[in-house]
């Protein structure tokens, strides 16, 4: 049976390296609390990214349910549902009502002309998602946030070292949230971060980190936990120092398959967006008018041990755990659901030979 290729495959720097790292972490015995590796980390992260502030959280999910409630958003937040689970349901978490918005059929984040009709007197904030690698229309989406007074949260898990005209994708609206979970372009093992602007947002993001604590007698705040541990801050530390590198190895997988599936009737591929540098996340492939369907080609790729991913199905408006809520309605949402109905994304990590690339795109052209 031929070797297992997974949709994806944690990049991971050399273990000596790693080692080094954490070697310090043996001396002081300090394996939490805003470390010395969490803090070189946030630090190399604001250079990295071009942001003022970053602020490290455990994971993702944590950190968009944080910045949420640190910008004291309750109400009506409008989102898309072409998202993976944690995007809606952090807005549901935190006692504010999602309001879904349909997707541009050629990006697949946010259609900007759709987003002023949901507007209404308990809107409070728009939260588009950048998707692939695809970075939203945010000046379209800014324009219509200043206009009416809303908050801008970005969920960016997918644009991490995505830039549009040389502008880092972690620097636009009032904050973006990335995840460094396992399978990203850029991991800590788990982990998230928040990128923004203000000063005084920095110190409300602490206080839900950590408990609300100020000082060893001094808790004048209610918060949680979700601070990054020192184990992760230093594998973040290590595996920034290649990402340019496994970027280039990413890309190099994306025009091979582009090569291969580019003009293939039935096949779409993800366009790339004029003046955006991509991440090269993931590779979607669209399967429509195909002479097979996307559940057979997922099927038959499984037959021989090709792990590609429905990604995203179904979409967040059709979860079980919704049904039945006023306004989780996936046919109120057309294109989101027509793409989730058919898209399948394709193994693409660092390191996936070229070889392997032709042995999938042979078996979905076959």
């Amino acid at each position: 049976m031929s070797e297992i290729i997974n949709v994806t495959r944690s990049s991971l720097p050399e273990f000596d390296e790693y080692c080094a790292e954490i070697r310090g972490i043996w001396d002081s015995h300090w394996l939490t609390n805003m470390g010395e590796k969490h803090e070189k980390l946030e630090r190399a992260l604001e250079d990295y990214l071009g942001v003022p502030h970053v602020s490290l959280l455990t994971n993702g999910h944590l950190a968009l349910e944080t910045i949420l409630q640190a910008l004291e958003l309750h109400g009506e937040i409008i989102t898309s549902p072409f998202t993976f689970a944690s995007t809606t349901h952090a807005i549901v978490r935190c006692g504010c009502t999602p309001v879904f918005c349909d997707v541009d059929p050629v990006t697949y984040t946010m259609d900007p002309a759709k987003i002023e009709a949901l507007i209404t007197d308990r809107t409070v904030a728009i939260l588009p998602i950048h998707v692939y690698g695809n970075l939203c229309d945010t000046e379209a989406i800014e324009r219509i946030a200043k206009a009416h007074g809303l908050k801008v949260v970005y969920d960016a898990a997918h644009a991490f070292g995505v830039t549009k005209d040389g502008v880092s994708s972690a620097c636009f609206g009032d904050a973006s949230m990335f995840s460094f979970h396992a399978t990203k372009v850029f991991n800590t093992i788990e982990g998230g971060a928040l990128c923004y602007q203000g000063d005084a947002l920095r110190q409300r993001i602490s206080d839900l980190k950590n408990f609300g604590i100020h000082g060893p007698e001094e808790v004048p705040f209610v918060g949680g936990n979700a601070k990054m541990n020192e184990f992760c801050a230093a594998m973040g530390l290590c595996n920034l120092r290649h990402l340019d590198e496994w970027l280039a190895e990413r890309r190099a997988v994306v025009e091979h398959y582009r090569a291969r599936l580019g003009g293939v009737p039935g096949l779409k591929l993800n366009a790339p967006q004029p003046g955006v540098r991509s991440n090269y996340a993931y590779f979607p492939v669209v399967f429509d008018g195909y002479r097979y369907t996307r559940d057979e080609v997922f099927a038959r790729l499984g037959e021989h041990n090709i792990v590609a991913r429905k990604y995203f199905y179904p979409i967040t408006n059709s979860f079980d755990c919704y049904r039945g809520r006023p306004g989780f309605d996936p046919d109120a949402t057309p294109v989101a659901k027509y793409m989730g109905e058919r898209v399948l994304t394709l193994p693409l990590y660092a390191g996936l030979s070229p070889e392997d690339v032709d042995r999938i795109c042979d078996i979905i052209l076959s």
